[in-house]
Parts: structure tokens; C-alpha cells; sequence
């Protein structure tokens, strides 16, 4: 029997994938928030596509603020924004 992949959902654009299919940034216990490459970090987790597109929505709804209840700034949307492209 094949072992099924975990789906999750995109923040932004709202779509279930396979888990490896999407960036999940992560606040951490100490109320950091990071970008989890390992999708193992400890913390709340959120998904997001890895695309730019659905980056800019998630900007503009402020998604990742109100899911972590934090404010983030424009330079860790940035690091995102690295990840995505570099792919």
C-alpha cells in the first residue's frame, strides 16, 4: 500500500497541495517567525506557494499577520521573496 502524501493549504491563494510543494514559514515558541525549509521547526506553521504571485496576495491581505497575530516586516516578506525565486 502506497503511504498517502499530507496536503496543506496555501495562505494566499487558499489551494491544497502536497506539503512539499509549498514554503511554510513557522513561529517559533519564542515568537520568532522563520521560513522552515525542513517543514520540521516546532511552532505554528503556515503554508504558502511558491509562487510570487501568491506572495503578493499575502502581502496585501496581511494573511501571514493574522495568522501569527504578529507584525512582519517588509525585509522578512523579502527573504520570502528569495527563497521562492531561487527555487
Amino acid at each position: 500500500m502506497q503511504k498517502k502524501k499530507p496536503a496543506r493549504r496555501c495562505i494566499a491563494c487558499n489551494e491544497q497541495k502536497e506539503k512539499n510543494e509549498l514554503l511554510r514559514i513557522v513561529r517559533t515558541p519564542e515568537g520568532t517567525i522563520e521560513i522552515d525549509l525542513t517543514g520540521k521547526k516546532n511552532g505554528r506553521g503556515a503554508y504558502i506557494c511558491k509562487s510570487e504571485e501568491c506572495l503578493k496576495k499575502a502581502i496585501k491581505s496581511k494573511k501571514l499577520e493574522r495568522t501569527f497575530e504578529k507584525e512582519i516586516s517588509q525585509d522578512f516578506y523579502e527573504n520570502i521573496r528569495g527563497v521562492i525565486i531561487d527555487k
